[in-house]
């Protein structure tokens, strides 16, 4: 019987601090989002409410997903499906669909827990800034990490959408980079703080967990940010770059018809040749 590799999310050693952080920004986000309502029509709490409706629906197909895999889950747990087989098993042509099962199945409830809260938070920081090119980003970084662990995984069962997760964190973090744009980059730093310690995933020091997946999620995800540098947001020209530039004067212009040089402003013509002087 074949070991079953969980793709356990990749925070190292310190997956309880780390889905601490994640579950008191999601809860701080979601009170503001719920009761944070006002009626008001100044442009500032228009604007509040225009963004607030935007988090709405940067955050709607994520929890789809997660209604999902949960709903998978359930029926495993209940053996309604039988559907660890499905996972990427390497080298083998079966395997090969794995590629696309594998992020909806998870060994245990705590399995899926921990994949949850990630896919909740950078799921949504993806479809807020990336609205436009985030479900080509994920069916990509779905593709790749699956495909990577078929090449070079072990033989095992790998199962988990932490593939996923490793790709929408390394996106995340170096489009933000990579771009230079201030709210980009702060969602870069908010990555780090939520999950940075997901960095030691990427290796293979625990053997119950896919590194394969994770290695080539965060591959995936950091070809992705620089493949797509010219879509999505991009810098805005200041105001001022816009403006037409002065015409310069051409040379013939300063001089008269026998070749004389104008004189300026406020200077009379016969001052001129007076020599002034000039002090320290």
């Amino acid at each position: 019987m074949h070991l079953r590799f969980a793709g356990l999310l990749f925070f190292g050693f310190s997956n309880e601090d780390i889905h601490k952080q994640s579950l008191v920004f999601v809860a701080i986000f979601w009170v503001f989002a719920i009761f944070g309502k006002n009626k008001t029509n100044h442009p500032i709490m228009l604007s509040l409410k225009e963004e607030k409706a935007k988090i709405y629906m940067a955050a709607y197909f994520p929890i789809l997903f997660l209604i999902l895999i949960w709903t998978l889950h359930f029926l495993k747990v209940l053996s309604i499906l039988n559907i660890d087989h499905y996972g990427v098993l390497p080298h083998t042509a079966i395997g090969l669909r794995g590629i696309f099962f594998t992020p909806l199945i998870h060994e245990d409830f705590n399995h899926l827990f921990n994949n949850s809260i990630p896919l909740l938070v950078l799921g949504t920081g993806l479809f807020y800034f990336y609205s436009d090119m985030a479900v080509k980003i994920i069916l990509w970084i779905w593709l790749v990490s699956g495909l990577g662990i078929w090449i070079i995984g072990r033989d095992a069962y790998h199962i988990g959408a932490s593939g996923i997760v490793y790709g929408l964190a390394a996106f995340l973090f170096f489009s933000g980079i990579f771009r230079g744009i201030i709210r980009l980059i702060a969602m870069s730093l908010l990555v780090i703080f939520l999950y940075g310690s997901m960095v030691w995933g990427i290796f293979p020091i625990r053997m119950d967990i896919s590194w394969e997946g994770h290695l080539f999620g965060a591959i995936s995800g950091l070809a992705l940010s620089y493949y797509y540098l010219k879509e999505g947001p991009q810098h805005e020209k200041p105001a001022w770059m816009d403006e037409p530039e002065a015409e310069e004067l051409d040379d013939n212009e300063e001089f008269d018809e026998n070749d004389e040089k104008k004189p300026f402003p406020g200077i009379d013509k016969d001052d001129r040749n007076t020599k002034n002087s000039l002090r320290w």
